[in-house]
């Protein structure tokens, strides 16, 4: 037989594959492969597997950090020895969240701190999940956990639905690897806060009004500051025109405060408990102008060499921009990025000091270069991403203390959003700015295992 004669034997298969029911499993078999590798890459392409690695890797991180690493470094002054076990994520505020769980709101207005600052969805899902026989540490680590890891899933697809892939994944890397993401690990509520305030967010960006106002709920029975997602919800309402529906998911949002100033009342007599108990934690529940203006002053005034080296250093950098190659402007402005790290009184690890002393350089880029950042970000980032940013931003300034405004602002998604957005755009910048908060990160979680004051 010859295979150019086109009147082709019947049984000319045979001459081929054979048999004919081996010449038709072989060919199904080579389909269900060709199948099985598209099956593979689609879930590949897939958010749920890049968010889940994010997660994984650099909760990786924060675990070697605290275990293996942080016992073999030196034990700093007012500092403790880490445990090797679930203690290592209970520190500082958990002490408050398993006092909470253990014997139930305390409060009296003497001025002293009191368990009624902190917020009661983290305690009662905590309780909940202890009737299955876990201890508070471990039940409350695996959920901060979980949640940290949904709020990862949910910004992708949100990002990935108005930006692409790309982009997406870039903005869940920066949440993911930002190194004040290691209160997605321990006990605190950012990872449940995140995951709360990101559906709401998205929920409301997709006009899903209903499901915008139940996550709202949950977000202002987590923390105080979800309440600003009402502002954001209602100014986003009227610029866009929205109907009815929108109005009534934005007021219905402050029922979690709302059902907890209720509780205050019963219990305490005093609806605001969880706002009159901030005198505990500082003297005035105004506008902190003093603090940040004193902020700026240690930098401008504590460290003239230092507040030099950064303004000529960055009108060089920005003047003559347009004369450097691309390699050349990156190699200096991570050069200068270092220079400036290594003045903001937050080396990797240290027992006390550093050349520039403790200047709060850190709070000063996060917070004003963060709002730098939205600015720009406006018009790029949803309309009530931008909002809540800026109100949220508004309500930091507010709080009187500048303590935690790192850990704070990591908490507004919108600097993800637009951060992300940015080193999309600049790759080669952000695989060296992810890796610099990869050792940030480890160094962050080192610290906090031997009971540092860490933001």
């Amino acid at each position: 037989m010859r295979f150019g004669d086109g009147n082709r034997h019947p049984n000319a298969i045979c001459c081929i594959w054979g048999d004919p029911k081996t010449a038709m499993a072989q060919l199904s078999a080579k389909s269900k492969i060709q199948n099985i590798m598209a099956q593979s890459k689609n879930f590949l392409d897939n958010g749920l597997f890049f968010a889940t690695t994010m997660w994984l890797l650099s909760r990786i991180v924060i675990v070697v950090a605290m275990l293996l690493i942080a016992p073999t470094l030196p034990i700093a002054e007012n500092a403790q020895a880490p445990t090797f076990g679930w203690d290592v994520f209970y520190a500082w505020d958990s002490i408050w969240y398993h006092r909470i769980v253990a014997v139930g709101y305390e409060f009296v207005n003497d001025g002293q701190q009191y368990s009624v600052a902190f917020f009661p969805l983290l305690p009662l899902l905590n309780r909940a999940i202890m009737y299955f026989g876990l201890p508070f540490e471990i039940a409350a680590t695996l959920l901060n956990n979980a949640a940290f890891l949904g709020a990862l899933i949910i910004f992708y697809s949100w990002v990935k639905e108005s930006h692409g892939k790309n982009a997406a994944r870039w903005s869940t890397a920066v949440l993911a690897w930002f190194p004040y993401s290691l209160y997605g690990t321990v006990i605190y509520t950012e990872g449940l806060f995140l995951f709360f305030s990101t559906a709401a967010l998205r929920a409301f960006d997709k006009k899903q009004h209903v499901w915008a106002a139940i996550w709202g709920i949950l977000s202002t029975a987590t923390r105080i500051t979800g309440v600003m997602l009402i502002p954001a919800f209602l100014f986003a309402s009227f610029k866009e025109r929205r109907d009815l529906k929108a109005y009534l998911a934005s007021f219905a949002v402050g029922i979690g405060a709302f059902l907890f100033s209720l509780y205050c009342l019963i219990k305490f007599g005093d609806a605001l408990a969880f706002v009159h108990v901030q005198k505990g934690w500082r003297d005035s529940t105004g506008f902190a102008a003093q603090g940040w203006w004193n902020m700026l002053m240690q930098i401008v005034l504590g460290s003239p060499l230092l507040f030099t080296l950064i303004v000529v250093s960055g009108f060089l950098l920005f003047r003559f921009r347009q004369r450097l190659s691309d390699i050349r402007l990156s190699s200096l402005f991570y050069f200068f990025w270092f220079l400036l790290w290594l003045g903001i009184g937050e080396p990797l690890w240290s027992t006390g000091g550093n050349p520039f002393g403790k200047i709060p350089l850190v709070k000063i880029e996060i917070i004003y270069g963060g709002l730098c950042l939205l600015w720009l970000s406006r018009a790029k980032i949803p309309l009530v991403t931008t909002v809540y940013g800026f109100f949220s931003y508004a309500l930091i300034f507010n709080t009187g203390l500048t303590a935690s405004v790192e850990r704070y602002a990591y908490g507004i998604i919108s600097l993800s959003f637009a951060l992300g957005l940015l080193l999309n755009r600049y790759r080669s910048w952000g695989y060296a700015i992810l890796g610099f908060f990869a050792v940030l990160l480890a160094s962050l979680a080192a610290q906090f295992a031997h009971n540092h004051w860490v933001a």
